[in-house]
This record gives structure tokens, C-alpha cells and sequence, in this order.
């Protein structure tokens, strides 16, 4: 047990007893500065250093600078027979699918998993980011958009099992914050009684964060009593649940499957049931939903096999040799490399145990070069961070699932006048698939602006995914841009 070491703050010394363990870790310079500060300065870097978990930073920080220069095995493409392509899926497999994603959610075998640590920064908010209102005519955020899908998805499952059912299984919502955004996003959904969701079905939980360190391994300091950290990145997910013992949470509940997603994607099918009956169907531990790269060039990391009959894993487009990232498969005519991941992932609830312990055992995070602000003016030095993708070279087996970018990826990431994944460009993919689910339900459309750049919006109310228009919608006009709500 660590023995309390903070009564010596006033002393003309640093706790001698925290100094010895700094020095075990080559990190002693966190009190370099020490002599300069005010009693309740002291304490305060005291209390920092006393709240990080020296030993688990340490191996992270050598396990990770020494991965750097290791050899990778060479990447394959995917094997032809992990990936469902929209063109082979027929019909009935389709409906097969949905109907067994539908069961196993009326059974409360789905738990939803969102990553929702980032602010609005790069759109101009400092907001969480599932705060931002991209514009539709109803005027609501990514997160309402989200949370309407799920009472969607739990109507239909109640109206698949039984036609006359009043009842409805609720779907657990783990919302994963950070430091940053924790606070804000509760407010937010108090402030919004949940979007019509149970309280008690969303549980929040706060991912960690990590000392930045400078190119030799040591911790950068924010200021002179406080070590300059950042968040661990989406995949700290994986210790996140296992620290917070959601992982047991999860299993109490009786929930079997994860659905995993990122809160910028104004299109997300959260907790798709087609794509859930496809991930039982097909018995993996770990699936994505994939779409074809556009362009060869695009800033997209793909998916990979890393050597013949090894893990399936993702590559990061700057990792990926140009010459590779152009190259065709004959056969297909697609390029080789072609299946991007857009961050949404099925894991069942026994892999996620897995890889939060062997992402654990291994340690090993990516170190991405940045500005960091310290006590010297901007530093340079690296942020630690896992990323999502790190779980998949774990699992025994993995499938792929194609979907079209048009249906299921409306990514929101850059501010109103960059020249992609912007607020408007989410808004008018929305609309846009909206107006065809109306058009292909008998309903017409009349517009004073251009149809391309305007649409209808569906509530996520009254359709999933472009289902039981029929009703609302046949024979009937409506005027762009709307929402079509009950």
C-alpha cells in the first residue's frame, strides 16, 4: 500500500519517500522546480504525482518507445471471404439478418457503446461534440439524433416479437467522456430528460489520461506543479470499462454484444440489427463495418491482414506505402487495399475482456508527435494514445461488413468552410437519404432552392432506417427543407 506522503508540503524538501520513487522511474524532475513554489503550490504537485499509477506509466512509456522501431509483419489485403460486400448480399440474407439483430435486442443481448470524448475544437465549440446541432431543420444534436435511433430500435424489436407488445426492452447506453467533456455531456442529457431514454439506461464513464513526455521518456510539466497529461485516446475504452468494472456491469445485465461507434457520424446506424445478426450469424469475436475508399489517396486507415493467415488489423493511411495504396486487384478491379474503417465496431462482451487485459499486459500505445504546452513555452514531445482499432490484431476471428458511405457515413469533424466532413456536407448527406426514403415511399417533394442542395429530414422516430414510411408518407407533399415527424 503507498503511504500517504503529503504532510511534508511546507518542507523545505520534497516527501522523501515519493522523490525515491521518481528516481526509480527516472522521472525525479518533476521536482526540479521545487524550491520556487508556495506551500499550497507543493501540495498541489504532490497530490498530482501521488494520483498517477508511477509503475503502469512507466511500463507504458518503455513498452511503447521500444516498439517503435520494430518490424511490422508485411500487410495482405483482407481475405475475399471475411467481407460481406453489398453486391454479393442478397435480399434474403438481408432479412435474415435484421430479424435475428431484432431477437437478440428484445432478448437485451445489445449493449451500445459510445466514444465520446472529443470537443467541438475543430468546429469552432468547445462543446462535447455530441452537443453540436449540424443544421437540420429539426435542430437537433448529434447526441438526440442518437438517442431516438435506440428508442427506434427498441419499438421494433418489441413490434418483432410480438405484434401487439407494449413492452419494450430497454437498450443500455455506455457513454464514454473525458476529463474535458464528462461534466458538460451529463448536464446535457439532464438538461434534455435523456431524449425520452430511462436515466438509468445510459451510464457514463470518463476515459483516463496520460502523462505527455519528451523524447527522452520523461514527463513534460504543465506548469512547475503539474504534469502536462491528455487523454489516452478512443481506445482507452478497453481499460476504461475494465477499470470502471463495466465490463461486470455488462454482464449482469445479460448483455452478449457491443456496439461501438464514434459520436461524430450524423448517419450512424447505432446498434444496427442487420449488422448485429450478421456478427452472430457469422460466430466472430470482433466485426467493423467497412466502406470502399474513394480515391486512393484518401485519409482513410484501412483494414489489413498482417501476413498470410495472420490478424486482421487496421493501417493508418500515413503508414501505408503510396504504391500499395494505389494498387488494383485484378479480379475485383477494386483497388487492394480497399476497406476503410469509419469506427464501428461489434465486439461480443467476452473479446472486450480479452483485450483489455492483453492491451494491458502489452502496453504498448502510439506516440504522436505534438506542441505540447509546458513551463518552456511549447514543447516538443509525444502524446500516448491507444486508438480503437488496436483490439482487432487480438481477436480470433473477424468479419467485415460493407456499407455505402451515402447510407451510414456522415462524418462531422472540421468547421463550416474546410472543403470536407463538415457540419453542411453531414446535413445534406442526411437529407439527401431522407429525400429517397420519402420519394421511395409515395411521397413527392417541392423545393424553391436547388433539390441537391436541400432534403427532407425523417425523424429517427418515426424510421430507422427508411422502414414504415408508407403510412406518413404516400401520396402526400411536402415542401424542402422539413422534418417529417408523427
Amino acid at each position: 500500500m503507498r503511504e500517504p506522503v503529503s504532510e511534508n508540503n511546507g518542507a523545505s524538501h520534497p516527501p522523501q519517500a515519493l522523490l525515491e520513487r521518481l528516481k526509480d522511474y527516472g522521472q525525479e524532475d518533476a521536482f526540479a522546480l521545487w524550491d520556487e513554489l508556495s506551500p499550497e503550490e507543493r501540495d498541489l504537485l504532490v497530490k498530482d504525482i501521488e494520483n498517477l499509477d508511477l509503475p503502469r506509466i512507466d511500463r507504458i512509456i518503455r513498452c511503447s518507445f521500444h516498439s517503435q522501431g520494430l518490424p511490422a509483419a508485411a500487410i495482405e489485403p483482407v481475405p475475399e471471404s471475411t467481407v460481406s460486400t453489398v453486391e454479393k448480399r442478397t435480399m434474403e440474407e438481408r432479412e435474415r439478418w435484421w430479424k435475428m439483430g431484432l431477437k437478440a435486442i428484445s432478448d437485451g443481448k445489445l449493449g451500445v457503446l459510445l466514444l465520446s470524448g472529443g470537443q467541438g475544437t475543430r468546429l469552432g465549440s468547445s462543446d462535447p461534440k455530441g452537443c453540436f446541432n449540424i443544421g437540420l431543420p429539426s435542430g437537433k444534436s448529434l447526441f438526440q439524433l442518437q438517442a431516438e435511433r435506440i428508442l427506434c430500435l427498441q419499438r421494433l424489436a418489441a413490434q418483432s416479437v410480438n405484434e401487439g407488445s407494449a413492452s419494450t426492452t430497454p437498450i443500455h447506453w455506455y457513454i464514454m467522456t473525458s476529463p474535458f467533456t464528462d461534466e458538460p455531456t451529463r448536464k446535457f442529457f439532464e438538461s434534455h430528460k435523456y431524449f425520452g431514454l430511462e436515466a438509468d439506461q445510459v451510464t457514463f464513464f470518463q476515459q483516463g489520461t496520460i502523462p505527455c513526455v519528451s523524447r527522452d521518456g520523461r514527463f513534460i510539466m504543465e506548469t512547475p506543479y503539474r504534469v502536462a497529461k491528455s487523454p489516452d485516446g478512443n481506445g482507452g475504452v478497453y481499460s476504461a470499462l475494465k477499470s470502471s468494472r463495466l465490463l461486470e456491469d455488462m454482464a449482469m445485465r445479460g448483455i452478449k454484444y457491443l456496439d461501438c461507434y464514434g459520436v461524430d457520424n450524423a448517419l450512424v446506424r447505432v446498434g444496427d440489427p442487420t449488422f448485429l445478426g450478421y456478427f452472430i450469424d457469422k460466430g466472430v469475436a470482433a466485426a467493423a463495418k467497412v466502406v470502399r475508399k474513394a480515391y486512393p489517396q484518401e485519409k482513410v486507415g484501412v483494414f489489413v491482414q498482417r501476413g498470410k493467415g495472420g490478424p486482421i488489423s487496421v493501417v493508418e493511411y500515413s503508414e501505408l506505402d503510396p504504391s500499395l495504396a494505389s494498387a488494383i486487384n485484378q479480379e475485383t478491379g477494386r483497388l487492394r487495399f480497399c476497406w476503410s474503417n469509419v469506427c464501428l465496431h461489434m465486439f461480443t462482451l467476452d473479446f472486450l475482456n480479452q483485450v483489455a487485459n492483453g492491451l494491458e499486459k502489452d502496453s504498448i500505445y502510439h506516440l504522436a508527435e505534438k506542441h505540447i504546452p509546458s513551463i518552456h513555452g511549447h514543447t516538443v514531445g509525444y502524446k500516448l494514445e491507444q486508438f480503437i482499432f488496436d483490439a482487432f490484431p487480438y481477436a480470433p476471428s473477424t468479419a467485415l461488413f460493407e456499407v455505402l458511405r451515402e447510407e451510414e457515413f456522415a462524418p462531422v469533424k472540421n468547421a463550416n468552410g474546410s472543403n470536407f466532413d463538415t457540419p453542411d456536407s453531414a446535413r445534406l448527406l442526411v437529407l439527401r437519404l431522407h429525400t429517397r426514403w420519402v420519394v421511395a415511399a409515395g411521397g413527392f417533394l417541392t423545393h424553391s432552392v436547388p433539390l441537391y442542395a436541400t432534403g427532407v429530414e425523417v425523424s429517427p422516430l418515426c424510421s430507422y432506417a427508411g422502414e414504415n414510411l408508407e403510412a406518413i408518407c404516400r401520396g402526400r407533399t411536402f415542401h424542402a427543407p422539413c422534418e417529417i415527424a408523427f
